[in-house]
């Protein structure tokens, strides 16, 4: 697994390639993380390139999401992979999270 962050202006992408389970998920929170905390707290997460991901991945998307909104940002999702759509819809959290087809349109959001 992958992870680059980038940023564009007032938002920070964070790019993840390859598989998100509980041996990686953990890398993947502390990044996102360090963001909330250096108050990055606008970012889009581009899933493109993620080949899986477990409910561990999904338990950091969750407690991200609620990280940033209570610093008074966001955490919007773009591009995602056929395996990430279907793990979120069977999940149920696909309403809960902001999705974009693109990065440019979810940036374009904040």
């Amino acid at each position: 697994m992958n992870i680059e962050t980038r940023e564009l202006k007032h938002v920070s992408v964070v790019t993840i390639t390859g598989r998100v389970d509980s041996a990686t998920a953990p890398d993947v929170e502390k990044a996102l993380q360090n963001l909330i905390e250096a108050d990055r707290h606008q970012v889009v997460l581009d899933l493109h390139d993620t080949e899986y991901m477990s409910s561990a991945g999904l338990r950091v998307l969750v407690s991200t999401l609620k990280a940033a909104k209570k610093s008074g940002g966001d955490l919007k999702l773009a591009q995602l992979s056929a395996r990430v759509k279907e793990v979120l819809d069977l999940a149920g959290l696909t309403p809960v999270f902001n999705v974009y087809g693109d990065v440019v349109e979810a940036v374009g959001a904040f």
